[in-house]
C-alpha cells in the first residue's frame, strides 16, 4: 500500500490501487499532461522529440514529490542527450529535459518528512520538458519563490563553481579566459573569476553581450564578430593566460591552447562547435597538442558535473546565498528578443534550442510553462 500527500488535501491518503488508474480529482492535479518525448535518436532535437500530450500524470513513490514544472532550463546538451551520447545503450522512448524549477502538489510519505505540498523546489533530474514531472527528494532543492534565476543555478551554475574551484586554481592577478563568455554557464565563469580578484577576458558574439559581459565585471569582452581572437590574445597578453574556462571546442579550442601561458590551465566543460553534427564532435589541433603542452608545462583537463556530484549540494548552497545577497547575477533569457518572443509552454523548447545554436542567447535558456490556476505559488 502506497501514502500519499495531494495538493488540495490536508490528508495523507492511501493509494493502494495502480498507477495508470490513480484518480486526482479534487487535488487539482488533472489526470493527464503533455511532455517531450525522444522517439529516435538524433542531435537534431526536432527530429529526436515529440511533443506528447495525452500522458498520465505520474506517481511519486515513497521517497518522492510530484513537482508542477513552471520553469525548464535549455542546456546545449540537450542534443547531447537526445542522441542517446550519454549512454549508447539508450533506448528509446524516454524523457527529456534534465533540470527544473515547479511547485512541489504531491509527494510519498518518506518525501513528506523534508518537503510540503505547495513548496518551490528546484532540481535536476531526467524529463523535465513536462507538466508534472516525478523527482526524488533527495535530489530536490528548497528555493524561496518560483523564480527562473534559480534554475540558472542548477547546471550552468555549479559547473561554474566546482569546475573553477576544483581546478581553475584561482587567485588574485591570474588572467582567466572565459569563451561563450555570455551563455548559461559563461555568465557564472565571468563572475565567479571576478570574485577571487582575477583579470577576466570573455568571448562573444556581439556588441550587445559585450556589453552585458562588461555590467558584470569582464575586463575584456572580445566579441569575435568584430575582432580575432587570437590577435587580441597575442597582442594585448603576450605572456598567455593562466586559466582557460573552454565550453565552444574547434578552433576556439585550438586558439585556447596557443593562448596557455606557463603552467596554464585549460578546463574542458564542453565543444558546443561540434555537437549538432553526426559524430559531436569538433575537429582540433590534436596531434600538436602534446608538444604544445610540454613546451608550457601546460594542463588540459575535462569536466563533467556528474562526476562530482558529491559537491553539487554545497556548490548550490553557495551560489544561492551569493544571489539572494546581491553578489551574483543570474541572466535568464525567456526568448523576448527572439522572432517568435517568448518561449512560453512546452511547444516553444524546438524554437528555444535552436536559437541557442543561432548564439542569439545572453545568460540562461529558460522555458517558462504557465501556472496552473490551482497554484498557490
Amino acid at each position: 500500500m502506497q501514502r500519499l500527500a495531494l495538493a488540495g488535501t490536508r490528508a495523507i491518503v492511501d493509494m493502494s490501487y495502480s498507477r495508470h488508474f490513480l484518480d486526482f480529482q479534487g487535488s487539482g492535479i488533472p489526470s493527464a499532461m503533455q511532455k517531450l518525448v525522444v522517439t529516435r535518436l538524433s542531435p537534431n532535437f526536432r527530429e529526436a522529440a515529440t511533443l506528447r500530450r495525452d500522458c498520465p500524470v505520474p506517481l511519486p513513490g515513497d521517497g518522492d514529490l510530484l513537482v508542477r514544472n513552471r520553469f525548464a532550463g535549455v542546456n546545449a546538451s540537450d542534443i547531447n542527450y537526445s542522441a542517446g551520447r550519454y549512454d549508447p545503450s539508450v533506448k528509446t522512448p524516454f524523457d527529456a529535459g534534465f533540470e527544473g524549477v515547479g511547485e512541489v502538489v504531491a509527494l510519498g510519505l518518506s518525501a513528506s518528512a523534508a518537503f510540503t505540498v505547495g513548496q518551490a523546489v528546484a532540481y535536476v533530474a531526467p524529463g523535465s520538458f513536462a507538466e508534472y514531472t516525478v523527482v526524488p527528494a533527495r535530489v530536490a532543492i528548497p528555493v524561496p519563490a518560483l523564480k527562473p534565476e534559480y534554475l540558472t543555478l542548477l547546471v550552468s551554475g555549479t559547473t561554474a563553481y566546482i569546475s573553477l574551484k576544483e581546478l581553475g586554481g584561482l587567485s588574485e592577478g591570474k588572467k582567466v579566459l572565459v569563451t561563450a563568455a555570455a551563455g548559461g554557464t559563461g555568465q557564472f565563469a565571468v563572475q565567479l573569476a571576478k570574485k577571487a580578484k582575477c583579470h577576466v577576458i570573455g568571448t562573444c558574439s556581439s556588441a550587445e553581450k559585450s556589453a552585458f559581459l562588461k555590467s558584470v565585471g569582464c575586463d575584456r569582452p572580445i566579441n569575435y564578430n568584430a575582432e580575432h581572437v587570437g590577435a587580441v590574445l597575442r597582442q594585448e597578453y603576450p605572456q598567455g593566460v593562466d586559466v582557460v574556462y573552454e565550453s565552444v571546442g574547434g578552433a576556439t579550442f585550438d586558439l585556447a591552447v596557443d593562448a596557455l601561458a606557463t603552467r596554464g590551465r585549460l578546463i574542458v566543460i564542453g565543444f558546443i562547435s561540434g555537437y549538432q553534427t553526426p559524430t559531436g564532435l569538433s575537429p582540433v589541433k590534436a596531434a600538436t597538442l602534446p608538444a604544445k603542452l610540454l613546451k608550457k608545462s601546460a594542463s588540459v583537463q575535462g569536466f563533467f558535473l556528474n562526476h562530482y556530484l558529491p559537491e553539487f549540494r554545497g556548490a548550490m548552497d553557495h551560489l544561492l546565498k551569493m544571489y539572494a545577497g546581491g553578489e551574483l547575477v543570474c541572466e535568464v533569457d525567456t526568448g523576448i528578443l527572439s522572432a517568435e518572443g517568448r518561449f512560453i509552454g512546452l511547444e516553444s523548447v524546438f524554437r528555444a534550442i535552436d536559437y541557442m545554436y543561432m548564439r542569439k542567447n545572453t545568460g540562461k535558456i529558460v522555458i517558462e510553462l504557465p501556472p496552473s490556476v490551482n497554484s498557490k505559488l
